[in-house]
């Protein structure tokens, strides 16, 4: 240490390099000298000039670890020691190390000077890099440690870790990017069970300009060798606004996908026949059709109901020009195990009125479970061949007539809809503002759980005269009932506080879970003593509540927060 010490470069801050000297000193000119000049240079600077002072030697010290563990009750806590710009050959400059502006005199011997530190080069072998030493002791604790830990797990743990992440986030693009990352993970992620449910986007395109052909192969190849290296298993297949090559990925994925059963097409366009009469050839076990908010031909998809329809359980499409044809193909029993019918529009569409013969639904889909028109307004029909009578919809669970619009569906509409549903549990009028609480007494259903009849779009609603009745609907479906919402509706401050006490003298008063008042005129003592009895509430909507006191006028959400306003009530 003594000897590395003693030895300075002119670079560490010698006092030997004093600008201006090149072998003569500042007194007199020295001759020359027949001895070896020695290794250290000696000092010119004349005695009676005052001595620099040197610097100290730098002294090799340990690196410090780069964290500090520090133990809890029930973890361990590990704590960084490292800057952002540790290991950086760039480091931000320290403050106060500006320095002073030189006088004239000084400058140009300061310049000799700098040149001279700049041509001198520190030993390599006494004085290795910083950033070496520090990057040895950083990566010393995770040799013995947790150094590799994902190469060492088993390939099962990998594979449940990702099915958690695809049943969150779908397999694409996370799947693609594991694969990349080892040999074991590539391995983890090429499990079939993890491809059975797939979503895949296209491509951004920048606004004005086409897809060039070269991209276009790289889609068509891309689709090719997944089909044939991960959807073995495929189950579930989605597109996303996919503007081309849409009939291309679907012959592709019905070819090498025998096990499909439901196909998503959302806000795709340029769906041809070929994409129906590749699923008509391939896909014999398809069971559900989505093509909502994308723009296809309704002549293929009939086509394939006509020859495929038996297998179809649910279908799922917006409004369109031609598409009272495929309600129409529906109707006339092309579908005879159909479940679900969904059939929807855009919300700024306005008023939106289709064409439907209820009686010919009935009689070509006995089996219909789940029946929904989202902001369409039905017009009413009758066949000219249909039968006579049916059976209803015996099996139906959920009938949704949501609107945002003005809607004139009225209870006798309501009643041919729903006369033989005996074991309906959704009922979802929103919007229908004709329709009455003694038309909704009259159901045959028993078992309503969930009635969503509030009035958010109408502008007329205000204007109406005070309705009386709502205790009906609850005294009929105070057991059952679990969700309900009446936001807007002009019930009297009687009707509300009785409708309120048959709910809460229900032998299963902790059914109820959800509750919207918004806009009506309940009353303190009514909504006391429904919230005093209905334990297991965790949502009330009070907003808008005329008749309630300031402060009290807001939305509620947990079981606690409605228990602190049970307490300000009382």
């Amino acid at each position: 240490m003594d000897s590395e010490a003693g030895v300075q470069g002119p670079g560490e801050g010698s006092a030997d390099t004093t600008p201006g000297t090149s072998g003569a000193s500042s007194q007199g000119k020295v001759g020359p000298s027949t001895k070896k000049a020695p290794l250290k240079r000696k000092s010119n600077v004349s005695t009676g000039a005052k001595a620099k002072k040197r610097k100290k030697a730098k002294v090799n010290r340990p690196a410090r670890l780069s964290y500090t563990v520090q133990e809890g009750e029930d973890m361990l806590l590990v704590i960084s020691n490292t800057s952002q710009y540790d290991n950086l050959a760039w480091r931000p400059k320290k403050k106060g190390t500006r320095k002073k502006k030189l006088t004239k005199g000084k400058a140009k011997a300061n310049q000799t000077k700098k040149k001279k530190t700049v041509a001198a080069k520190p030993k390599v072998a006494n004085n290795p890099p910083i950033k070496k030493v520090a990057d040895a002791v950083l990566h010393q604790p995770e040799r013995g440690t947790d150094h590799r830990w994902g190469h060492s797990l088993p390939e099962e743990v990998l594979v449940n870790i990702f099915q958690m992440v695809v049943f969150q986030d779908g397999a694409v693009p996370f799947l693609c990017r594991m694969a990349r990352v080892c040999q074991l993970w590539n391995a983890a992620a090429s499990s079939p069970g993890l491809w059975r449910r797939v979503s895949v986007g296209f491509c951004w395109i920048e606004p004005g300009k086409t897809q060039l052909p070269k991209t276009e192969m790289k889609i068509k190849d891309t689709v090719n060798w997944l089909a044939q290296n991960r959807f073995s298993q495929l189950r579930d297949f989605s597109l996303c606004h996919w503007k081309k090559n849409v009939d291309y990925a679907v012959e592709v994925v019905s070819q090498s996908c025998p096990h499909l059963r439901s196909l998503t097409l959302s806000y795709c366009s340029g769906v041809t026949e070929k994409t129906f009469q590749s699923l008509g050839g391939n896909s014999w076990s398809l069971e559900s059709v989505n093509v909502q908010y994308s723009e296809f031909q309704a002549e293929g998809l009939v086509a394939f109901l006509e020859s495929s329809g038996s297998q179809i359980r649910q279908i799922l499409f917006t409004h369109g020009p031609k598409n009272d044809r495929l309600l129409a193909a529906i109707s006339r029993g092309c579908c005879p195990d159909l479940e679900l019918l969904e059939i929807n529009t855009k919300l700024d569409s306005g008023y939106c009125q289709l064409p439907i013969c209820i009686q010919g639904l009935q009689s070509g889909c006995p089996k219909l479970k789940t029946f929904r028109m989202l902001n369409v307004i039905p017009m009413h029909k009758v066949m000219r061949n249909g039968p006579d009578s049916t059976s209803g919809f015996p099996l139906l669970e959920e009938l949704c007539m949501a609107t945002t619009s003005v809607s004139f569906m009225t209870d006798k509409d309501l009643r041919d809809i729903l006369f033989g549903s005996t074991k309906l549990r959704v009922l979802d009028l929103r919007g229908c503002s004709r329709i009455t609480p003694s038309g909704l007494a009259t159901l045959p259903c028993v078992e309503l759980e969930c009635l969503f009849w509030g009035q958010y779009f109408n502008s007329k609603v205000a204007l109406s005269s005070p309705k009386k009745g709502l205790h009906m609907l609850t005294e009929k479906w105070s057991g059952t009932l679990q969700q309900l919402d009446i936001t807007n509706h002009l019930f009297t401050e009687e009707d509300l506080e009785i409708a309120m006490s048959y709910l809460a003298q229900a032998t299963n008063a902790d059914s109820l879970r959800s509750l919207n008042l918004s806009g009506t005129k309940i009353t303190p003592p009514a909504l006391r003593l429904v919230i005093g009895q209905s334990t297991a509430l965790s949502y009330l909507n009070l907003s808008s509540c005329r008749y309630l006191p300031r402060g009290l006028k807001r939305v509620y959400r947990g079981q606690e927060d409605i228990r602190q306003l049970l307490d300000k009530l009382e």
